[in-house]
């Protein structure tokens, strides 16, 4: 059953931002035109390969039994207990083909799902990360030109900024928009790749408060310019983690504009979502290629301190999106896109040590994703119990 038909047995508070936001669903009505053709950012070298059609399977669910949602009793800084390896955490997957969000245990049991409610507004899922209270999940659709707010209890979508199917780069228009964050104060973070800026919306008025960049102009001078940027991080703390695809660079910014520090990737040619370690001393990077390799480094030397990169077989990643530390472990996990794949990587001996999705095959039956783009760590949610009972 999907989570959209079970969504009225789970009702429940979804927090202060979702009574909110629920009024705010609506969008501009006049289009603005599209970026010129030559423009190729935005997984651009992966676009042909990975889109048998632009809105993928089209509608899909798993079609499991979903257990009932236990409450949120951890954040991440007080995380509910850990499943230690290969997995600590229960992972939400932005399915981006399938159209769907899903979340899957540590175990590979499907526990929650949000299938697309309508397929002219939600299609292509390629990010997806948790409100800090857990109680709600931002998520962006570059090719679909929209950014969203879903209502994980009640499995809703509460929230759209950008004009689906529609790009541009007006006051409620977006071209290509990566990466997106709910942040403590309840605005959006999101990065509007082919229009070379990084946006923070109020949900609730549906206004710009912050931008960085200079919309059209691809350059790297931040903050004045961006050269397409397609990741937008926050920080603890309240900075911003600011990834550009032009010249692979990394920039820390502060939420009043200031550029702390700014430095090129080492051995990455096209970066992905940079993300801080879990100490936060260092940053962790992707590199959406093939064969693809994941990169954690120094911002203050740029030495690389680890690094994945195998050119074939069953280890090689092709075009993986997101990287991320997993903490307990210091594991890596891997969104490993055209592989349709999501991967966990030993940190020692740089092996695979989970995985979920079949290699080379996309599917949507359980065990099964087609083009996963994006995960985020449910550390809010104690699952073991209710996993456990089948």
């Amino acid at each position: 059953m999907s989570g959209c038909r079970q969504s009225a047995a789970r009702r429940s508070a979804g927090g202060a931002l979702a009574a909110l936001v629920v009024a705010a669903v609506a969008w501009v009505a006049s289009p603005q035109a599209a970026a010129s053709p030559n423009e190729r950012d935005g997984s651009a070298s992966a676009a042909a390969a990975e889109i048998d059609h632009p809105k993928g399977a089209g509608v899909v669910s798993s079609g499991v039994a979903l257990p009932p949602i236990p409450p949120v009793t951890g954040n991440r800084r007080s995380p509910v207990s850990s499943w230690g390896k290969p997995l600590p955490y229960p992972i939400v997957i932005a399915d981006r083909r399938n159209n769907r969000l899903i979340e899957v245990t540590p175990e590979k049991r499907i526990v929650w799902e949000f299938p697309t409610p309508n397929l002219t507004v939600y299609s292509g899922n390629e990010d997806v990360n948790f409100s800090p209270d857990g109680r709600l999940l931002a998520v962006s659709e570059e090719d679909n030109y929209d950014v969203h707010i879903v209502d994980y209890e009640r499995g809703e979508l509460v929230w759209t900024y950008g004009v689906p199917e529609k790009a541009g780069s007006k006051p409620g228009f977006l071209n290509y928009p990566d990466d997106a964050h709910l942040l403590e104060d309840g605005n959006f973070l999101t990065a509007d790749i082919r229009n070379h800026r990084v946006l923070i919306i109020d949900p609730r008025t549906n206004r710009i408060v912050t931008q960085w960049g200079t919309t059209g102009k691809r350059n790297h001078n931040p903050p004045r310019e961006l050269a397409a940027p397609n990741g937008a991080t926050p920080l603890d703390g309240g900075d911003i983690l600011i990834t550009e695809i032009g010249g692979a660079w990394i920039t820390r910014i502060t939420r009043d504009s200031q550029v702390l520090w700014s430095v090129q990737a080492p051995r990455i040619r096209y970066p992905s979502d940079a993300f801080p370690t879990v100490d936060g001393s260092q940053v962790i990077v992707a590199d959406f290629s093939r064969p693809g390799r994941v990169v954690i480094f120094d911002p203050a030397t740029r030495k690389v301190t680890w690094e994945y990169f195998v050119k074939d077989g069953e280890g090689m990643l092709d075009h993986p999106s997101l990287a991320r530390e997993l903490p307990d472990t210091g594991d890596i996990i891997v969104a490993d896109d055209l592989r349709h794949r999501v991967v966990v990587i030993d940190r020692q001996t740089r092996k695979i040590i989970w995985q979920y999705g079949v290699t080379d095959r996309k599917g949507h039956a359980p065990g099964y994703l087609y083009y996963p783009d994006g995960f985020d760590l449910d550390v809010f949610r104690d699952w073991r119990g209710v996993a456990a009972r089948r």
